[in-house]
């Protein structure tokens, strides 16, 4: 309104009221917002680089769900892990009462001297077994062939040192003959062939043997069966907790892989492997019963097997037990970068309140006495006024 005129001092006064109301604006609107820099106009550098922190921040807090679930995953997988620790021990625990189990035959596989040999001292006695004779058995319930040659002394212990890799072992009955049966662990099995240099020879100990078959007890065959069924259920049940270990669709017992990112860019990565620890997976399988469980042999095989998987489970636990550390370290290093971005944002960002009210207090005061300085700036406008009435 160019044809207002004003004087000095009035226009001054208004100048000064102006600017105050100005400051008081920005301030309150600091108060209100408790920012300082709420736009790029008000300072472009805090403004982009306080927005480039808190996307940052925003990127790597969204990582966190998928690391969250990362270490839901590995928590599940060692949770399975031990159940099937605890199932295999199970396992074991019953492979184990087949050996402390009645033998499974009432009468095991025995081939008995044609003729009496020496005394236990010394088994060559020169009639039924001479020096240079030579003795040879077929394996036996998986044990190594027996081939003996005798010399001018063979002492029992001896003679059993030589059968003991092939599951045999041997005594003297009453009369003086020699008697060799098949031991605990090849209960089951039928003594193999026996063969010596002498054999046809009338009057020597090894002339035409042949061995017994072993006679099957059936109270002991049955709790041996029953058993076998134990085993065979705790086998499924490894099974199904490995398939039953899995969290957000991912099982690292069921042969999946796991993925994991750590930073925005997608630099930063784990990748975990996983492995099938079904009964099959682990080198177990169901046992058959009339088949299996019928010696200390056949029970000490499987507790080989148990043994190894036993192994792979712990071996497995210890990777898995490292991978989760890794992922639980990054995953509060991420929380702690985020926090440190966001304090960064908010250093550029941010008022100080306690200013900002202190400075509200003052502008208030100061546009209350501007107000009072324009007031008298018009008082000399004002007396002209009365001399014209």
């Amino acid at each position: 309104m160019s044809d207002i005129v004003l004087s000095a001092s009035v226009r001054q006064n208004l100048l000064s009221l102006q600017s105050t109301a100005d400051l008081l604006s920005t301030t309150q609107n600091r108060l209100a917002t408790g920012k300082k820099v709420n736009s790029a106009l008000d300072n472009p550098t805090n403004f982009f680089t306080a927005q480039s922190l808190d996307s940052r921040a925003s990127d790597i807090n969204n990582l966190l769900d998928g690391i969250g679930n990362g270490v839901q995953v590995l928590q599940a997988a060692n949770t399975g892990i031990t159940s099937l620790q605890k199932l295999v021990d199970s396992a074991k625990s019953i492979a184990q009462q087949v050996l402390q189990a009645p033998v499974g035959y009432s009468t095991k596989s025995t081939v008995t001297s044609a003729v009496a040999v020496g005394p236990a001292s010394n088994l060559v006695d020169g009639v039924g077994i001479k020096s240079g004779d030579t003795l040879t058995i077929a394996a036996t319930g998986g044990g190594t062939a027996t081939s003996i040659t005798f010399g001018a002394s063979e002492t029992l212990d001896q003679f059993n040192a030589a059968l003991a890799p092939n599951n045999l072992q041997a005594s003297l009955d009453n009369a003086g003959k020699l008697v060799i049966t098949t031991t605990n662990d090849a209960a089951s099995a039928t003594i193999g062939a026996v063969a010596s240099s002498s054999s046809g020879t009338v009057g020597t100990a090894f002339t035409s043997l042949t061995a017994t078959a072993p006679v099957a007890d059936a109270g002991s065959q049955a709790t041996r069966a029953n058993l076998v069924s134990q085993y065979n259920n705790i086998i499924a049940q490894i099974t199904t907790t490995a398939q039953d270990s899995s969290y957000n669709g991912i099982n690292l017992l069921n042969g999946d892989n796991l993925k994991l990112t750590f930073n925005e860019t997608g630099k930063s990565t784990l990748n975990i492997s996983g492995v099938t620890f079904s009964a099959t997976g682990l080198g177990l399988a169901t046992l058959t019963s009339g088949t299996d469980f019928l010696d200390s042999g056949s029970a000490n095989k499987v507790i080989t097997k148990l043994g190894t998987a036993s192994s792979s489970l712990r071996s497995q636990a210890s990777a898995l037990g490292s991978n989760l550390s890794v992922v639980q370290i990054r995953q509060d290093f991420s929380k702690n970068l985020i926090n440190v971005l966001q304090t960064g944002s908010s250093n550029l960002t941010l008022a100080d309140t306690n200013q900002a009210a202190a400075n509200s207090q003052a502008l208030s005061t100061r546009q209350s006495i501007a107000v009072s300085a324009l007031a008298l700036a018009n008082q000399s406008q004002q007396s002209v006024l009365q001399l014209l009435r």
